[in-house]
């Protein structure tokens, strides 16, 4: 029946850093969220991972544009062409129409109306037809493979790109929320100002993320630590090359505010929780999610400093996505899902 197949079903985690859509419950595109537009024509000339490169390397007739900030659509014809080429990618065969497409996206949970209202938008625009929306941490925690329908309480941080969650969740329903948005892009502006102050060397936010992937750490001190990462760039005051070794430590002082910033958000979370709840995530522990959950000794230093156990989910890059794809799947079923 696939060439009557009217209704594509695709599970869209759309993130501030990266996008990825679910097709019968594959990961079909995995792809940063940056999109290249010509500058005269507002042509789409590329997206994704293509885009990614020519990313701070363009000329003034490409402009390349990261259509979410923070989580949010912050440049709404972007995010449309966005969303669309995505969409082409998973629908690689020849149609002879478009089929008409059922999806489920995955939002911040602490979206405001207008900020739904532009995901729904963008999507329709890009070819939706039955629109559903899903809390991010909502969807972290059905990717990690938590019960969410059961009478306990289960918390959930999901570190992204643009926006930190903090969920506690019961019952099918998010109990105490707390989205901050310091996240993986301020890391990311932390190293580039830090190399900018500290050792007079320009870099730029693609290769602050190296930096913070390669030698990023929340702790002093690691079991074992990473091989310093050679930066080069120009010195900012005579444009001469330079090449300097960042160390794991440095980069464990410079992102130190953002991390606090976090562990603050994490109390404050635990703070409105209902004493029952506490006692189930003290006893479940609470699980890390989304990219920044990679950053090394993140969990040791949260389970420190909170004294509840931090758990890192198994594929935190993915769990917003599969959770997402899961509740594609049970749209009947899931009462929280949004239309």
């Amino acid at each position: 029946m696939g060439l009557f197949s009217f209704t594509q079903e695709i599970a869209i985690d759309l993130g501030t850093a990266n996008t990825v859509i679910i097709h019968n419950d594959k990961i079909v595109v995995d792809e940063p969220s940056v999109v290249a537009l010509d500058k005269r024509t507002d042509k789409l000339l590329a997206v994704g991972e293509k885009a990614r490169l020519m990313h701070g390397k363009t000329h003034e007739n490409i402009r390349t544009i990261r259509p979410l900030r923070d989580g949010v659509i912050a440049d709404f014809y972007a995010a449309e062409q966005m969303i669309r080429g995505m969409v082409k990618m998973v629908s690689s065969k020849s149609h002879w129409f478009s089929p008409s497409l059922r999806m489920v996206i995955g939002i911040p949970s602490g979206s405001t109306e207008v900020e739904i209202r532009a995901v729904r938008d963008s999507s329709e625009h890009a070819g939706g037809r039955d629109v559903y929306m899903i809390y991010e941490p909502m969807a972290a925690a059905i990717g990690i493979g938590l019960d969410v329908q059961a009478p306990e309480g289960n918390m959930i941080v999901d570190i992204g790109g643009g926006t930190t969650e903090i969920a506690v969740i019961s019952l099918g329903g998010i109990v105490s929320n707390n989205s901050i948005r310091v996240a993986g892009d301020d890391l990311t502006n932390d190293i580039q100002e830090y190399i900018g102050r500290q050792h007079n060397v320009k870099v730029g936010e693609r290769t602050a993320e190296l930096i913070k992937i390669n030698v990023g750490s929340a702790l002093t001190e690691l079991d074992n630590p990473p091989e310093d990462y050679v930066v080069h760039g120009p010195n900012r005051m005579t444009a001469l090359p330079m090449e300097v070794p960042i160390s794991y430590q440095e980069i464990a002082h410079c992102i130190e505010k953002s991390i606090s910033k976090i562990e603050a958000a994490v109390l404050n979370a635990l703070e409105h929780t209902p004493p029952e709840l506490y006692a189930d995530i003290v006893r479940n522990g609470i699980w890390l999610a989304g990219g920044g959950a990679l950053l090394r000794g993140l969990d040791k230093r949260l389970t420190d400093k909170i004294g509840i156990p931090f758990h890192i989910a198994e594929d935190p890059l993915h769990a917003v996505a599969k959770g997402t794809g899961v509740a594609l799947k049970n749209i009947d079923q899931f009462s929280f899902l949004i239309r």
